[in-house]
């Protein structure tokens, strides 16, 4: 289990000291995810904050450590999760590439693979528990990917024109502002069955991203 969380300033309002002590603050609220490394990725001019926190099982080095970079294409991933067959994807589908790997972690293994055969193919590929967050600098989009069977959480909504997700729903709360107006629909739900199913939560404005789903954001069309 890791812990991912991010958030794109679509306003600008916040200064940059203020973006960074926030991204600093999800890695606290997510320590529990990943007790054994946390790191942060971002882009200043874009506005885009990304923070992972690590529990290790493929790959206990640094070369797995995350936010991970694809220096070939410049695609950058916070993951969590585990792909199950990734050592044959290795084996199997990228043979012919002539990679040079710099360790054994599945998450590499998922930015080669997305490399060369594209999202949606890299996701038929793949079997196993996951959430991830992918950016694309070079067409500026940001992708949200839940496994088939939705095993790990990962949600998502606007908080002042803000874009923000995590793994968690609490990160929402310590988002500046965010007014923990409670859902009517989620509310419902729950009283009705339990539970709230996707893509609702109990907060106003914020989702769970279904099992098997993928959010596409286009940075340079954003409404």
């Amino acid at each position: 289990m890791c812990g991912i969380a991010g958030f794109i300033n679509l306003t600008n309002k916040n200064n940059d000291s203020t973006n960074l002590s926030l991204l600093n603050k999800f890695c606290d609220l997510l320590s529990h995810r990943g007790p054994d490394s946390n790191g942060l990725w971002y882009d200043l001019e874009e506005k885009i904050f990304l923070a992972h926190t690590r529990l290790s099982i493929n790959d206990l080095t640094k070369t797995g450590s995350q936010p991970m970079i694809n220096k070939n294409n410049g695609q950058t991933v916070i993951f969590n999760g585990e792909i199950y067959n990734h050592k044959e994807i290795r084996l199997n589908n990228l043979k012919d590439y002539n990679i040079k790997w710099t360790g054994n972690s599945d998450t590499e293994t998922l930015l080669k693979t997305i490399e060369f055969f594209g999202i949606e193919k890299s996701l038929d590929l793949f079997e196993g528990m996951f959430a991830f967050c992918l950016y694309d600098k070079k067409n500026k989009k940001l992708y949200l990917v839940r496994d088939k069977f939705g095993e790990k959480p990962l949600y998502y909504g606007t908080i002042n024109n803000n874009f923000v997700f995590g793994s968690e729903l609490k990160i929402f709360s310590f988002f500046p502002n965010f007014n923990n107006k409670i859902s009517k629909v989620g509310l419902d739900s729950f009283l009705k069955y339990s539970y709230i199913p996707e893509p609702y939560s109990i907060y106003e404005n914020i989702f769970k991203l279904s099992a098997g789903e993928y959010l596409v954001l286009n940075l340079n069309n954003i409404n």
